[in-house]
């Protein structure tokens, strides 16, 4: 079979396929281990301590002097998991498309195709940012960017820069650039802090009591956090509590120098970040003419219904409570590689 992603919903992927004795491969677009990690701007953290942001078999050590690990942390613990367990990737390979062949699935790729009883997707979302339909986007004359391609604060010192959105990737940019810029951070609503004490593994249990409670037939979790939710890691507690993490309300449109709100105030910028998420990165499967809506194919579990032999990990809750995040992807995999175990036997 063929698992078509090398980050770290495939490793998870690998590490119970092998557990089950099959046989396999991972193909990995990327030329190093690492997946969209190795993409992620400098001063990112965890939410959660590294022992709560493992893969399974295999904890995640702390970093020294840090309670939330950053981004080269876990390329480090990704690289060291798949040489533990010896997992086949083949690195610089880019899965085109997948189809049906009799009763095989054709796996299309730029060094070749494979053919497989079975495949799993989990290439993310990282290589599909989402950019909010604006008027005006056309007109700005500043630098725009999304989060995929932000990284330092040195490249916007002194600048004026708006940041857009308020989960946790817009309030760590924002509190990124807080002390280098004329910062405004602009929130579609009043951004929620969780409670200094609560980290990711809140918004872990959170995320699993919602899907339980969808599954039952239920809409009010009860829960304490939500996926919303930001988690104060010290560099945005730090900005906050020193005032530098105020939000403004969303723009309305984008004018050549800047932003404009519906009441026609104003505020210039030289740069806007766009930390507005992603969708899944599913065109490969574009062949298989699955039914579904934004991107989301109908799903039992992982299995898509449309196509038994397909399985997607790591995009959601759809495919699974938390399953984009490193804790909360192995118990889906577990479960796809068990369903998958089942098929081929």
């Amino acid at each position: 079979m063929v698992v078509i992603g090398g980050g770290q919903s495939g490793l998870a992927a690998g590490y119970h396929l092998r557990r089950l004795g099959l046989d396999f491969v991972i193909l990995d677009a990327q030329t190093t281990p690492g997946g969209a990690w190795q993409r992620a701007w400098d001063s990112l953290r965890l939410f959660s301590p590294a022992a709560y942001s493992s893969l399974p078999g295999r904890l995640m050590p702390a970093q020294t002097g840090e309670t939330y690990p950053d981004a080269q942390h876990v390329v480090e613990y990704l690289t060291d998991f798949e040489k533990r367990y010896e997992l086949p990737i083949e690195r610089s390979v880019r899965a085109l498309g997948v189809h049906r062949d009799g009763g095989l699935l054709r796996v299309e790729t730029d060094s070749g195709d494979w053919r497989a009883r079975a495949v799993i997707s989990a290439t993310g979302t990282w290589w599909r940012p989402f950019l909010p339909a604006m008027r005006g986007r056309a007109d700005f004359r500043g630098r725009q960017l999304h989060t995929v391609a932000y990284r330092s604060p040195d490249d916007f010192a002194g600048q004026r820069v708006i940041v857009v959105g308020g989960g946790n990737s817009g309030a760590q940019i924002a509190a990124d650039l807080a002390h280098r810029t004329e910062l405004t951070w602009v929130t579609q609503r009043p951004p929620r802090f969780l409670a200094d004490e609560i980290d990711g593994r809140a918004l872990f249990d959170a995320a699993t009591a919602r899907r339980r409670a969808l599954d039952a037939g239920r809409t009010d979790t009860g829960g304490v956090a939500s996926l919303g939710d930001i988690v104060a890691v010290p560099p945005v507690r730090e900005a906050r509590d020193r005032g530098l993490l105020k939000a403004s309300p969303m723009f309305t449109r984008l004018v050549p120098e800047g932003v404009e709100w519906a009441d026609g105030t104003r505020a210039e910028a030289d740069a806007i970040i766009w930390c507005t998420g992603f969708r899944p990165a599913l065109s490969h499967l574009a062949a298989l003419r699955l039914r579904g809506r934004r991107g989301h194919f109908a799903t039992a579990g992982t299995r898509a219904l449309d196509e038994p032999r397909l399985h997607l990990l790591g995009y959601g809750d759809w495919t699974g409570p938390a399953s984009a995040t490193l804790i909360g992807v192995g118990r889906p995999a577990r479960e796809a590689a068990r369903e998958i175990a089942d098929l081929l036997a």
